[in-house]
């Protein structure tokens, strides 16, 4: 009866693993060469253009919402907050969120700041006309909608609840929905910073 197996068949596998990069184990979806780099002219909470260029060599998490999301966004953003606290502390400095606001009637650059800059100052608010917004929602294959308004002109707005993660370089690599837990969510982005570091 054969009790144990032949080490080398593991040892081979895992040598293959190292030099494909087929080893890496992720919680979130992996979604490389899925989706088209990071790439985007919006509006900042300044009032002035931003670009994907102004936070390169940082991995950024992209998230669509608005700030008068009553609970997924700002469970989403504290999420992520939770999940760079718990980064090792070398990398907790890497990592940009661009939160793109969809509803931009409403979402002025002086309230988008007050509301990004509650989840931390590593969360950079962005928006636009909503024709720019379509076609940038339309690139990462989402999509975002509007209610009809009550008696008081409130309305609420429909958008994924997923985050975009690129790496240092703006590729698309990770797609984060929802269920994941800050722990889980630390840990993948803890093994994109370990090896997209240079």
């Amino acid at each position: 009866m054969n009790r144990t197996l032949p080490l080398w068949p593991v040892l081979v596998a895992l040598m293959l693993a190292g030099c494909t990069g087929k080893n890496e184990s992720w919680h979130g979806k992996d979604i490389s060469g899925l989706m088209p780099e990071l790439e985007f002219q919006l509006q900042g909470t300044n009032g002035q253009p931003v670009t994907a260029a102004d936070s390169k060599g940082n991995i950024r998490l992209l998230y669509f919402g608005f700030t008068s999301c009553p609970d997924v966004c700002p469970t989403t953003l504290t999420d992520l907050r939770r999940s760079v606290h718990q980064l090792p502390e070398q990398y907790r400095d890497d990592f940009t969120t661009l939160f793109v606001s969809v509803d931009p009637r409403r979402d002025t650059p002086e309230r988008l700041a007050s509301y990004v800059n509650f989840f931390g100052d590593r969360v950079v608010g962005l928006t636009a006309e909503e024709p720019a917004l379509r076609e940038l929602a339309k690139r990462y294959r989402t999509t975002f909608g509007y209610d009809e308004p009550d008696a008081s002109g409130n309305y609420n707005v429909s958008h994924s609840s997923a985050v975009y993660v690129f790496d240092r370089d703006g590729n698309a690599r990770l797609l984060l929905r929802p269920g994941l837990s800050p722990e889980q969510i630390s840990e993948d982005l803890t093994q994109l910073a370990q090896g997209s570091r240079s």
